[in-house]
């Protein structure tokens, strides 16, 4: 059985989304992907952009709250990737919590005019999610070994 692993962020529309696409797109065979908000904000445009732009289509995920999240299915991992998230995050029973912060992009890009400076802001986090989700495996070693020993 694959494991779960929820991306937690504040509003499920970019940090958290990015992530659930990446790692259907990356790691799809290891382990099951999925993504919530401590409340929802609808999907992000531009973060749905810049995905595609790189051949992950997140088009079809929704903006969901963890009380939309499945029931029936136990989270062995939340990661919060906001810190919002990481003061709010609700109890997961079983699932070890782990946070990996990331820039939001709507905060960064308020002020800016040019379509281009804004899409650099969301590539920049993009990329920086996918190297977190490319060694997805070493963060959730880090999480265990940590908790062994007593460091995280």
């Amino acid at each position: 059985m694959k494991p779960n692993i929820l991306f937690l962020c504040t509003g499920n529309s970019c940090r958290s989304q990015m992530a659930e696409g990446w790692g259907r797109h990356l790691k799809g065979g290891k382990f099951n992907f999925y993504s919530a908000g401590t409340r929802k904000h609808g999907m992000n445009a531009l973060a749905m952009k810049v995905m595609k732009e790189v051949g992950v289509d997140i088009s079809e995920q929704s903006s969901k709250s963890t009380e939309d999240l499945p029931q029936d299915v136990a989270m062995d991992f939340v990661i919060t990737v906001c810190s919002d998230a990481q003061e709010s995050c609700p109890f997961f029973p079983g699932g070890k919590v782990i946070h990996r912060g990331f820039d939001d992009p709507p905060r960064l890009t308020k002020g800016l005019r040019s379509e281009e400076d804004i899409l650099e802001v969301y590539r920049r986090v993009r990329d920086e999610i996918k190297g977190m989700v490319t060694e997805i495996e070493s963060v959730l070693d880090t999480q265990q070994e940590g908790q062994r020993d007593g460091t995280v």
